[in-house]
């Protein structure tokens, strides 16, 4: 049990420091609210970092469906566990996505001004254009960088030199460079959890609450296939050492 509570609370915990990045820099009455992407980008490289020094040892920290994915296709990760691990991040996910809620219900009180589209962007990922084919391929191409990142650096500069640490720098790169189309969801658990947290929620105005689950095949399933390419290639990367 120990590999599937490490995915359950440490997607918990990086739900919470990334959408409470967002929360603050989107709510009324937040001191850091219009701080900017900069700020969310950094802060959401932090988050994923953090839980993933704190349980890389018990789970190997994937806290992402399309990591999970990409390691058993490697045979990194046995298939029978997989299902364990996605149903664990998924539920910890909608989970951290209302402890955001209720630690920042006085500044989403405040904010009932703000149309759906704003607030549910505090949860979850929506492209910047509505274009689904670039929306796809901004996806699945962030989650392709992703996964080639995190197989190619450890095994060039070893594991110690590749810490949860450099993780956070590849998300922050994926963000900066290719997160301005869509948010970067890269991580159907980090995207649908909170998007149903969102759905559940009473946050106000709730009659203009839309979660846009037409979208979510975007932010969900072209990160996993994106990742399973980029594992794919990342491993025959290795393979040339």
């Amino acid at each position: 049990m120990v590999p599937y509570l490490s995915e359950f609370i440490g997607t918990i915990m990086l739900v919470i420091l990334g959408d409470g990045i967002c929360a603050a820099n989107t709510l009324n009455h937040s001191n850091f609210q219009g701080s900017g992407p900069v700020y969310v980008i950094i802060g959401w490289g932090i988050a994923v970092g953090l839980p993933a020094m704190a349980f890389g040892a018990q789970s190997g920290a994937h806290f992402n469906p399309s990591v999970t994915i990409a390691m058993a296709c490697l045979g990194k990760l046995s298939w029978g566990m997989v299902p364990g691990y996605i149903i664990c991040q998924l539920i910890g996910a909608v989970i951290g996505g209302i402890i955001v809620y209720l630690f920042y219900k006085p500044q989403f009180d405040a904010s009932t001004d703000m149309d759906n589209a704003t607030l549910r962007g505090i949860f979850c990922t929506a492209g910047a254009i509505d274009n689904k084919g670039a929306n796809a391929f901004s996806e699945f191409l962030a989650t392709f960088f992703l996964l080639f990142f995190i197989l190619t650096i450890p095994a060039s500069v070893g594991a110690a030199g590749a810490s949860a640490f450099v993780v956070a720098l590849i998300i922050m790169s994926c963000g900066f460079s290719l997160g301005a189309t869509t948010g970067f969801s890269m991580n159907a658990a980090r995207d649908w959890g909170p998007r149903l947290a969102y759905t559940i929620l009473p946050i106000k105005p709730s009659d203009q609450k839309d979660a846009a689950w037409g979208y979510a095949w975007i932010s969900g399933i072209m990160p996993i296939l994106g990742g399973i390419c980029g594992a794919l290639v990342g491993n025959m990367v290795v393979g040339w050492l």
